[in-house]
């Protein structure tokens, strides 16, 4: 039998890979219940989505803690408050680096990424294929981990951005998969398990 998980959402900005995810259980197509969005935006057009579906979301402010330890330890508590089966980071434009919550959700981290990693890791990475006078690129959705973008990947899918004349038209193009594939992956969570072993992901049926 199916589970339904539990999930917490992070994004730091539009929120259309957040979007995704509630559409597709809207459609009973993920098999999810969103608990919480967490968002270092008060800006973020996230929330208002949030707010549309009736989702709670808080917004942590970096500049509102003292050092990147209070920082971190506030999202930590408030993501335990809900004990999530699964956090999402959709568009979060920070890297985690508190040890504690990586460990303690080791797993249990997705991160949805605009390249074919390893290649192009970081936050320019549709600028930077483009730049580089990529024909292919694509999205790669891992584990987190303490790398940058270096976590045992789950998911890869190639995308064609020969026809792009810019960078912003190969973020475009590379976005509208990503909203096909975030909730797939994220569905998958709810029929079976992902193991990681070293650094490679095995799936197991329940």
């Amino acid at each position: 039998m199916n589970k339904t998980i539990r999930i917490a959402v992070f994004a730091s900005g539009r929120g259309s890979d957040f979007q995704s995810i509630i559409d597709g259980v809207a459609k009973g197509e993920v098999n999810a219940k969103i608990e919480l969005l967490v968002t270092d935006n008060p800006s973020a057009y996230a929330i208002e989505r949030a707010k549309q579906a009736g989702i709670a979301y808080v917004v942590f402010e970096p500049k509102n803690y003292a050092t990147r330890e209070q920082f971190d330890e506030a999202i930590m508590t408030k993501v335990d408050s809900i004990s999530p089966d699964l956090v999402v980071l959709a568009g979060y434009m920070r890297i985690i680096r508190s040890k504690e919550f990586l460990q303690k959700y080791s797993g249990k981290i997705l991160n949805i990424h605009p390249s074919l990693l390893p290649k192009y890791p970081g936050a320019h990475a549709q600028k930077d294929a483009f730049e580089a006078g990529e024909k292919v690129s694509g999205l790669t959705i891992h584990f987190v981990d303490d790398s940058l973008d270096g976590g045992p990947i789950i998911y890869q899918e190639k995308v064609d951005i020969s026809d792009c004349k810019s960078a912003d038209e190969v973020s475009a193009k590379i976005l509208g998969r990503e909203h096909d594939a975030l909730p797939k992956i994220v569905d998958s969570f709810s029929k079976g398990k992902y193991m990681i072993e070293g650094k490679k992901v095995k799936y197991e049926k329940r």
